[in-house]
């Protein structure tokens, strides 16, 4: 049966669900309540979580030697592998299962935690070959467009126009100029595998998607929008008002991938210009003085349509289709 809010709240009002308080990530950062949407649900649903994550701001924030805000099995191994390194602890997990040393009857959910630069770049080999052999874990990304931990440098997630410290906006350039890499579309193509993007200004779906991932036979992956409120220059108080904004003007839709059959779970019929977006972050201010700004403005646009029209088309040719 779905969980709902009320009964989430009466179960976790008086206690956390594997992280708790007193951890040095910003005031207003969103990570932290992309790891208790993702932990509350599967506690609720009766699985005890084991952890994994990669070296990141959620790593270095929560773990400051000799201190912790992890109270669950928690490893960290290095930058690169936190997929490998999971789908070993699953492993072992499956072996000492079929040796009868653990209780079959008790559930455990294998997460994986890691920033954008140790998913999209950095450890994109470790997480796609641990998808391709199939281990049953939760992959979770926490997206915030850039290498945050270490001053904010590029990485394949930053978007066109964005200031970074490796590839500011000058005279020259506009910043970086590639498009953000579509790593969902890199791990949808994987077989056997469940997909989907989430926000935390939608729990209901991201709870939802969480569910579907620990009933789902395989691994799963998820990309979680997670606005750096220090490095993307807002207010520490906005990083749900930025995920509403990035759902509102196609930046960021809201879909899943069930072994190739895709299907939007949050429509937007009267999207805003992704103008709105943009303005309203100052890491784009440089490139916004740019005479060139408005062209760049119009390209992101035509993108953002081009990729959500082709998402409502494949939802509609993938429909009751599954590659097996």
């Amino acid at each position: 049966m779905p969980l709902n809010a009320i009964e989430l709240a009466k179960m976790f009002h008086d206690k956390n669900p594997g992280m708790t308080q007193g951890h040095r990530m910003c005031p207003g950062c969103a990570a932290p309540n992309v790891v208790r949407f993702a932990l509350m649900t599967a506690i609720a649903k009766g699985y005890e979580p084991i952890i994994g994550i990669a070296t990141g701001c959620l790593e270095v924030s929560t773990t400051i030697y000799p201190y912790t805000a992890w109270n669950i099995p928690y490893i960290h191994n290095a930058f690169e592998n936190v997929a490998a390194t999971i789908s070993g602890v699953e492993t072992a997990y499956r072996a000492l299962l079929r040796k009868g040393e653990l209780d079959k009857d008790k559930k455990y959910a294998f997460f994986a935690f890691g920033g954008d630069g140790g998913t999209y770049d950095i450890g994109l080999q470790s997480l796609s070959g641990a998808v391709e052999r199939g281990h049953k874990f939760i992959y979770i990304v926490y997206d915030n467009e850039g290498y945050m931990n270490t001053g904010n440098q590029r990485s394949g997630a930053t978007p066109p126009g964005s200031d970074t410290t490796t590839a500011p906006v000058g005279k020259k350039l506009a910043g970086k100029l590639q498009l953000k890499k579509n790593l969902v579309e890199i791990m949808a193509s994987h077989e056997n595998v469940y997909v989907a993007t989430v926000s935390t200004s939608d729990p209901v779906d991201f709870m939802k998607k969480i569910e579907k991932a620990l009933e789902f036979d395989g691994p799963s992956f998820i990309a979680a929008y997670s606005p750096c409120v220090r490095f993307w220059r807002v207010a520490d108080d906005k990083a749900v008002d930025m995920s509403k904004l990035a759902i509102e003007t196609l930046y960021w839709p809201l879909y899943e991938v069930e072994r190739g059959v895709y299907r939007v779970t949050k429509k937007v019929s009267n999207p805003k210009p992704v103008a709105e977006y943009i303005k309203a972050q100052g890491r784009f201010k440089p490139m916004l003085s740019r005479p060139d700004a408005q062209e760049i403005l119009d390209e992101l646009q035509e993108y953002v349509n081009r990729r959500y029209e082709r998402l409502l088309a494949l939802e509609e040719a993938t429909k009751d289709k599954p590659i097996r």
